[in-house]
């Protein structure tokens, strides 16, 4: 198989089936995207294919076409994303877990809604945080939000 993935293409096996979080990881090497219900619900393997999130823990493998973008692929060199930024300017994670699918679902909701809305923010942030930083990822999405814009 082939897939191309933070603009680098992997050739590998693996069976079609296989989540694509378990090709990420296991296969890969690259562990940003994290494993935490297995089901699409938490949202903690969140990554971009094309820009759209997918939550890559119930996404076979075979199935997915299109550029893949990982936590690790946000960055330009030394330059973090301006969704990265923000989340460091206003102290977002607390255990981490869950944060770098937050981070790939904003990214996401930035490229679709330059100006988003608390209603816009709350409609497109599916994603679990057990540490409940909700306050302050909706902060930081509005101040990622300025700086994109700036």
């Amino acid at each position: 198989m082939k897939l191309t993935i933070n603009d680098v293409t992997h050739d590998f096996e693996a069976d079609p089936e296989m989540p694509l979080l378990w090709v990420l990881r296991d296969i890969l090497d690259i562990k940003g995207p994290k494993f935490g219900c297995g089901v699409a619900a938490c949202g903690a393997c969140t990554v971009l294919v094309d820009g759209v999130p997918v939550r890559s823990c119930s996404e076979p493998v075979g199935y997915v076409e299109g550029a893949i973008t990982t936590i690790e692929g946000l960055a330009d060199g030394d330059k973090l994303h301006a969704v990265q930024e923000a989340w460091l300017a206003h102290q977002v994670p607390q255990c981490g877990y869950c944060q770098s699918g937050q981070i790939m679902a904003a990214v996401a909701l930035l490229d679709e809604v330059l100006q988003p809305t608390d209603a816009d923010i709350d409609g497109a942030m599916t994603n679990l945080c057990r540490c409940g930083t909700y306050p302050k990822i909706r902060a930081a999405i509005k101040d990622a939000a300025q700086n994109l814009e700036g």
